[in-house]
């Protein structure tokens, strides 16, 4: 029923950019904050930015801050990461997810859906 889908990932060289997607379907969409993370191997899952659902913010985390820029566009129930830059160490597995009430951002736990999520590997 509720389900989050992300595209736009795959292999990009260093520096270059990729847009992510994440269609939403099966909730209420525009009432829920919406959050981009990603995992990389034997690395912890990492927040990366958060967008709120009331007034459309985005937040991000200082990693990737001045890089990455989230949107979203509720009429089609999508939320978009924008990456810019891109370096070896972005290389992972890069999730969204959607949360009715959210305290914090990066908190995983949080979070009530999760999509499956796209690979993003940058090459040297």
């Amino acid at each position: 029923q509720v389900q989050l889908v992300e595209s736009g990932g795959g292999l990009v060289q260093r520096g270059g950019s990729l847009r992510l997607s994440c269609a939403a379907s099966g909730f209420a969409f525009k009432y829920y904050a919406m959050g981009w993370f990603r995992q990389a191997p034997g690395k912890e899952r990492e927040g990366l930015s958060c967008i709120s659902a009331s007034d459309g913010i985005a937040y991000y985390s200082d990693s990737v801050t001045g890089r990455f820029t989230m949107s979203r566009d509720n009429a089609k129930n999508t939320v978009y990461l924008q990456i810019h830059s891109l370096q070896p160490e972005d290389t992972a597995v890069y999730y969204c997810a959607a949360a009715r009430d959210l305290r914090y951002i990066f908190n995983s736990a949080e979070y009530d859906y999760w999509g499956q999520g796209t690979q993003v590997t940058v090459s040297s």
